[in-house]
């Protein structure tokens, strides 16, 4: 599987990338970085002390309406290219930057780039976890071509519902594509473990509860107790933070988060909640800036930004 008739995700655009030809990720064969720094605003295991050490991919096999990464995933700035080297100094020098974990967002439609680049790390002098965080819209065989280098998929579940994922996913076939990953990120682990000594290894599926749609999450919690609750952790996020304008989306109230509570107590699903004040913090991330996040979040890495300066 490559870029010469790419079937990386389940949109199975079948172009070829490596001549410029772009499907619906927007990106041709050329890897492109949006953002790389310590970013401290994952779940605790994944962030560790300092933070995590993101490396933010431009372009995106969805193209979620409301998504905060939009200037990256569809549109805005396209970020700085890198060769596959670069791609693996870069996870060197997050880690000597003080990184708790090397953390690949949206690289979906670049796996076999970093499949290439992340052995090469290792022979460098990697040795920090791996986190595959991803929409999880992405096909089988692209994720087990990238699974032998992976420790913790950190995976969104957004919906299980059609209607749901064509309003807020900008693909209702979303809903029913997921399922085949989950199901083999099921048979990949069968434990969880993001305390283990020895490094953490296994699946945290984070789901974002959309505006109006409760009933679909309570869908997707029975579903995810009935099948993946044994090996899996659940992240459960509450705020909505949506771009550009407002479009008038009520907020989640008080009783609706208490029944989400109450849910997850009834259903014995363990993992992490968010508050609801922290669905006061509203903001976007400015890709086009050397710091895109507030600085208590993050901290851009100084190579990233010298390859930056250096290839504007």
């Amino acid at each position: 599987m490559d870029y010469s008739c790419c079937e990386l995700c389940p949109n199975m655009c079948k172009v070829d990338r490596t001549k410029g030809q772009i499907g619906r990720c927007g990106q041709t064969s050329e890897i492109r970085i949006a953002w790389s720094g310590l970013h401290r605003g994952e779940e605790p295991p994944i962030t560790g002390e300092k933070g995590s050490g993101m490396i933010f991919f431009c372009g995106c096999p969805l193209h979620c309406q409301y998504c905060q990464n939009y200037q990256i995933s569809q549109k805005g700035w396209d970020g700085v290219s890198l060769s596959e080297d670069e791609l693996a100094s870069l996870m060197v020098e997050l880690q000597n930057f003080g990184a708790a974990s090397i953390n690949l967002v949206t690289g979906t439609h670049y796996i076999p780039s970093i499949a290439n680049a992340i052995p090469k790390a290792r022979e460098m002098g990697l040795r920090l976890p791996i986190v595959w965080n991803s929409s999880g819209y992405e096909s089988v065989p692209a994720l087990k071509m990238i699974d032998p280098y992976i420790d913790v998929y950190l995976i969104d579940v957004k919906t299980l519902d059609s209607c749901v994922a064509g309003k807020f996913c900008g693909l209702e076939r979303y809903a029913k594509d997921i399922v085949p990953v989950m199901k083999f990120l099921k048979r990949r682990y069968s434990v969880t473990d993001l305390e283990d000594p020895k490094g953490p290894h296994g699946v945290l599926v984070r789901h974002l509860v959309f505006p109006g749609c409760l009933t679909a999450t309570m869908d997707f919690l029975q579903w995810y107790a009935d099948n993946f609750k044994d090996c899996c952790q659940l992240s459960l996020m509450v705020q909505f933070v949506p771009p550009l304008e407002n479009p008038g989306f009520e907020k989640m109230t008080q009783d609706e988060y208490d029944s989400l509570i109450d849910a997850l107590d009834r259903l014995e699903i363990d993992g992490f909640v968010q508050e609801m004040d922290e669905n006061e913090i509203l903001w976007i991330p400015d890709f086009r800036r050397d710091q895109p996040f507030p600085e208590s979040f993050a901290d851009p890495l100084p190579y990233f930004l010298d390859l930056k300066k250096g290839k504007a």
